[in-house]
């Protein structure tokens, strides 16, 4: 219940937000890349925070969905909406065809395997000159409509990448309380346990690897599209490791923490700007303090302390 309504709260915060700023560049601009990432780290806290296995090649089921759109729309004439099926249905099979092998390891192992997904399929972004347009990317997308009603503003974008999300964010909460989320519980908190309680861990890990797959793959088609360009650079190594810092700064196995650590690593940035040469100092010294002192997440430790807060005025009373 306190799941449902910290939803209801954040939803309508995320909603209300442009009707009372229509004009604010930091709720529109600056939101759309908030969604997007939110919807990744929530993705990938699926993986690394509900069923314990790392990732560090998240962006490349991202990438492959900016490219599947753009790559379909543009050198194939199809329609967005289908191309955005495509992509969707390629990467379903891709990351069931990769995810028992993969899941197999374990620690730095799963890690390395991961890593080296993402570096291959970022290689292919550059390479494929032909088909990627190589460094210089795909430029051109058609615009999205729904009903015939077209997606060419800010505000609307604003609106379609934070519906995406909170339907991301809602699967997520309901996924932690059903059956199949205490089966997750169970894997991450010891395999051998789980097995002997009769779970499946090998199919458990392989469908939540999908799912987080899935979820970044729609997001990088709505991404694309929303930009109107697609480049190796957004969907590089590097990315990978910032949404897993995300998940981490928030606090591993909770969504309302991945969701602050997404909004966090999105905009420290743009309020540093004013820094100039200092900036990137600023903001890791930041990253250092808050993970010396929090290590468990900043949402997490702060929920904590708020618990043990109640607690300790329960029973003064």
């Amino acid at each position: 219940m306190k799941r449902l309504s910290g939803f209801l709260l954040f939803s309508l915060l995320c909603l209300a937000l442009p009707i009372f700023f229509p004009d604010n560049y930091y709720v529109t601009v600056v939101g759309l890349t908030v969604f997007v990432n939110i919807t990744l780290a929530v993705s990938l806290n699926l993986l690394m925070g509900y069923a314990g296995q790392i990732s560090l090649g998240h962006a490349a089921f991202f990438g492959l969905g900016a490219y599947s759109s753009a790559i379909l729309t543009i050198k194939y004439g199809l329609n967005p909406w289908l191309a955005m099926l495509a992509g969707a249905i390629m990467v379903l099979v891709l990351s069931y065809v990769l995810s028992r092998p993969i899941l197999k390891l374990k620690g730095h192992y799963l890690a390395m395997a991961t890593l080296g997904l993402g570096i291959i399929v970022h290689i292919f972004f550059v390479q494929a000159d032909e088909l990627t347009g190589g460094p210089d990317g795909i430029s051109g997308l058609p615009e999205l409509s729904i009903f015939g009603f077209a997606i060419n503003s800010d505000i609307r974008w604003y609106f379609v990448l934070c519906s995406y999300m909170l339907i991301s964010v809602l699967f997520s909460l309901n996924l932690a309380d059903s059956r199949a989320g205490r089966a997750l519980s169970a894997v991450h908190g010891s395999e051998i346990a789980a097995q002997m309680m009769g779970i499946d861990t090998a199919k458990v890990k392989s469908h939540i690897f999908v799912f987080s797959a899935l979820m970044a793959c729609i997001a990088g088609s709505l991404f694309a599209h929303q930009q109107d360009f697609v480049s190796p650079e957004s969907f590089s190594f590097f990315f990978s490791i910032e949404l897993v810092t995300m998940v981490v700064l928030g606090g591993l196995g909770s969504t309302f923490g991945a969701i602050v650590g997404a909004f966090i690593l999105s905009i420290l940035p743009e309020l540093l700007i004013v820094f100039e040469d200092f900036e990137v100092l600023i903001f890791g010294a930041i990253l250092m303090i808050i993970m010396i002192f929090l290590p468990e997440g900043l949402f997490v430790a702060l929920k904590n302390k708020v618990s043990e807060t109640l607690a300790k005025s329960k029973e003064a009373v």
